[in-house]
């Protein structure tokens, strides 16, 4: 239950995408934003001022036509620039406005250049005339001026927008951070850790919510795995009398192929149910190592030998650790149990510096082993020979945890060979630490004479 717990936790810190440049993302998101809305104001911009000006200078083009228009009645004169009379220049759409008596103003778009402003205004004697102009230089020059500084805007637009991003980018990323730093301390076992509280701040969002969502999943994810150890450790706890009873009996039965076969069941319940309270020990996190100073290869040589003689031990590098001799020995005894029955001989344990290394040539671990590690009562075809209840691992997992080693498996290939090929063996290495594991809790010992 306590391994899902940790797989689940740490695949959604995974598929969270923490590391994947959210601080990056959300700044391209906001100046991608902000250079939207920039070009869409500059032309919104543009273009009032364009229409603005072009509306100008045809309501001064109208005035000039009519000033013209007095001072030709009046005179019978063309005295004012830029006008002619029936002009074969002349817009046809303004022609047709003016033919049917009345004044008007054209704008005509010239392809790369300034638009033209036409007038016109009908005659007495139904004559047209009309006033052509250019837009104006000023009014070209402000225009450009303008568009100038609508893009040196939007520019700094666009960059404030990604520096608000890296800000607020970075402000999350790290709360986010914190929380999946959190979360791994929390599936690594350390129950006093609070994601809430480790993101800190003082403002509620969200990820507030989010964290205070993974708080109470992990609050009532380990009162569930607690109320299941407990349940665990009572049930094997009251067994132990009534199977001790039991093996006592047995052992008062007249000899015979019958009280062996009813003693050999009872060791094994008797065993089961001890491996079930260590179990539940090692769950509840109390446990604590007693360190002492041992020398490695020395230690193994002499534990395997009065185990089992057959088993070949080889000592590559000398050294000496600081670790709790009893759990050391209770690991390496699990290991070569689990290697003799699973396995195949010969079963070689291998000491090199402070890693320990015992390898069978059997048909190797299961794919469920290596991809997720032990598992308690896992059997079955998969688990190698298909016996045992699959405790022996899962304790010496769980003692390996408690000396702050590690302990991985893995099977035997020839180098190049396809997955489908069977294993030429199993390998299961302990990795004892470079420091005594003070942060579990352990404490020295006086060093022990023959340890």
């Amino acid at each position: 239950m306590r391994g899902n717990f940790r797989r689940l936790v740490a695949a959604g810190v995974e598929r969270a995408g923490i590391r994947t440049g959210l601080r990056w993302k959300l700044s391209a998101a906001i100046a991608l934003v902000g250079a939207l809305v920039a070009v869409a104001l500059s032309l919104v911009v543009h273009n009032a001022a364009r229409v603005s000006m072009l509306d100008n200078a045809r309501d001064l083009a109208d005035e000039r036509i009519l000033i013209a228009q007095r001072n030709f009645e009046l005179s019978g004169r063309m005295n004012f620039p830029n006008t002619k009379i029936d002009d074969p220049d002349l817009p046809q759409a303004l022609r047709e406005r003016v033919e049917a008596g009345r004044r008007a103003t054209y704008v005509a778009d010239r392809p790369g250049g300034a638009p033209d402003i036409w007038a016109a205004v009908p005659l007495k004697n139904g004559r047209v005339m009309s006033l052509h102009s250019g837009f104006t230089d000023r009014s070209s020059d402000i225009l450009k001026d303008l568009d100038q500084a609508l893009v040196i805007g939007s520019i700094a637009v666009v960059l404030g927008g990604s520096a608000l991003g890296v800000l607020i980018g970075g402000h999350l990323s790290r709360r986010l951070r914190k929380a999946a730093i959190a979360a791994n301390q929390l599936a690594g076992g350390e129950t006093d850790v609070r994601v809430r509280d480790a993101m800190g701040g003082v403002v509620r969002d969200e990820t507030d919510d989010l964290a205070s969502a993974v708080d109470a999943m992990a609050d009532a994810l380990r009162q569930r795995i607690e109320a299941e150890r407990r349940v665990t450790a009572d049930i094997a706890h009251e067994l132990r009398t009534p199977v001790t009873g039991l093996l006592t009996a047995a052992e008062l039965l007249p000899p015979g192929r019958p009280t062996e076969l009813v003693l050999d069941r009872a060791k094994a319940m008797r065993t089961l149910v001890e491996d079930v309270l260590e179990v539940a020990r090692l769950d509840g996190a109390s446990e604590r190592a007693e360190l002492q100073d041992i020398m490695l290869g020395e230690f193994v040589a002499r534990r395997v030998a009065a185990k089992d003689p057959d088993v070949e031990v080889r000592i590559v590098h000398e050294s000496e650790v600081t670790t709790d001799p009893r759990r050391l020995e209770r690991v390496l005894f699990n290991l070569l149990a689990n290697a003799a029955r699973h396995g195949k001989p010969p079963i070689e344990v291998t000491v090199e510096g402070r890693v320990i290394r015992v390898r069978d040539h059997g048909p190797g671990f299961p794919e469920d082993l290596l991809a997720e590690g032990p598992s308690r009562f896992r059997t079955g075809s998969k688990d190698r020979a298909g016996h045992g209840h699959g405790l022996g691992l899962t304790i010496a997992a769980g003692q390996a945890r408690v000396l702050g080693a590690r302990l991985t498996f893995r099977n035997v290939r020839t180098p190049g060979a396809p997955e489908e090929v069977p294993a030429e063996g199993a390998v299961a290495v302990l990795w004892l630490p470079e420091h005594a594991p003070t942060n579990t809790g352990s404490y020295p010992m006086l060093p022990a004479s023959g340890a």
